[in-house]
């Protein structure tokens, strides 16, 4: 498995192609090989976000793209992927209109079509949890109380529909982070890997292995499973961003992960 950042950790710092070619260049030196684009500028485009990466050894695994690119631009979204180099599209968020009971199987019927034109073109869509995902509700048209991650992974094929998991989040839901990496062994080619400690004013996102969650033994539990890439995320920081994905690789690296 591969170490990667996250890059909507250093959002700020990405807004155009300048600052974007700088951060990319703090990203390698800090020993990262991949990345994920997320919130970089709109107005970069894929071409340079490629040559950007490529000069600085940095390999494009997964993106989180605009849900109505992927509903209604579907063709020239997989084409801007082909030029970054990229197999995974991701879902960054369900759009709030989904997450009703009532809506909620309408998201599976909207994304079906895009999710299988992804996967003619050898790609994979992926969606990335949080915790609300893990919200008992019963959808309309079904029988009985289901958690939102369990119809999203009953409406979908492994070959239609990824999951990049988040370990904050299935923590923050109050799920077990390694029942769900089994759950969803074949499911997961790309984690992204964020710990949660506590303040006075209670949970905090934190870089890896400087928080609570057990990561021996989430990284022991991803061993033999699909997962690919380790994508470091940290939506909020407590202190410059970079310092925290530094903090994160070395504390990876000194276990083994790079």
């Amino acid at each position: 498995m591969k170490t990667g950042a996250q890059l909507y950790t250093i959002r700020a710092y990405t807004q155009n192609e300048k600052d974007f070619a700088r951060s990319m260049k703090r990203i390698a030196q800090i020993g990262y090989k991949t990345v994920q684009i997320s919130a970089v500028g709109k107005d970069i485009r894929p071409e340079r976000i490629r040559e950007i990466c490529d000069e600085n050894g940095l390999e494009i695994v997964l993106t989180h793209s605009d849900v109505n690119r992927i509903l209604y631009d579907t063709e020239k979204l997989i084409a801007e992927h082909d030029i970054m180099g990229c197999r995974y599209i991701g879902i960054g968020a369900m759009p709030d209109r989904y997450r009703a009971p009532e809506w909620l199987a309408h998201f599976a019927e909207d994304f079906r079509e895009p999710a299988k034109k992804i996967a003619d073109a050898g790609k994979l869509l992926m969606y990335h949890n949080h915790n609300f995902e893990f919200r008992k509700v019963k959808a309309e048209g079904t029988d009985g109380e289901k958690r939102i991650l369990e119809y999203l992974c009953e409406w979908f094929g492994p070959q239609e529909l990824g999951f990049t998991l988040d370990t904050y989040w299935v923590q923050a839901a109050g799920a077990d982070v390694c029942q769900w990496i089994e759950r969803l062994a074949d499911r997961i080619p790309c984690v992204h890997l964020k710990d949660m400690a506590m303040s006075a004013e209670g949970p905090v996102m934190a870089p890896v292995m400087e928080g609570n969650l057990n990561f021996q033994a989430i990284l022991n539990k991803l061993e033999g499973t699909s997962c690919k890439y380790l994508l470091v995320e940290q939506d909020i920081c407590q202190g410059s961003p970079f310092e925290c994905l530094k903090q994160s690789y070395d504390n990876l690296a000194a276990t083994g992960y790079r």
